[in-house]
């Protein structure tokens, strides 16, 4: 994902969660807003959940799921909160659940 689809600063971090509008299940937390540019995802991964080398490889993975399942054009800042679940299911299953959320952000959005 390019850099400039990335969300990377902690006051822009704040700054959406601070709106409460959020979407999640055993996984994800999903927090997002309307933007006027196009879309940005940033990812959070907690402390709880490894060490570096485990964070790093979750974020790859949560950054490969976004590149795929979230559409470029949709004028959305989305920030994605992976959950201790996570660890204990498939790369797919993760995907299917990023994806539901993510349809039900498109759908209150309209």
């Amino acid at each position: 994902m390019k850099k400039e689809y990335r969300i990377r600063k902690n006051q822009e971090f704040q700054d959406i969660i601070k709106l409460k509008q959020s979407q999640a299940n055993a996984k994800f937390v999903v927090y997002f807003r309307k933007n006027n540019d196009h879309l940005k995802v940033g990812i959070s991964v907690s402390k709880k959940l490894g060490n570096a080398v485990i964070r790093n490889k979750i974020k790859r993975q949560v950054r490969m799921m976004a590149q795929q399942v979230f559409d470029k054009e949709q004028k959305l800042d989305i920030i994605v909160i992976v959950r201790n679940k996570y660890l204990s299911c498939s790369y797919e299953e993760n995907k299917k659940d990023l994806v539901y959320i993510y349809n039900k952000i498109i759908k209150r959005m309209d």
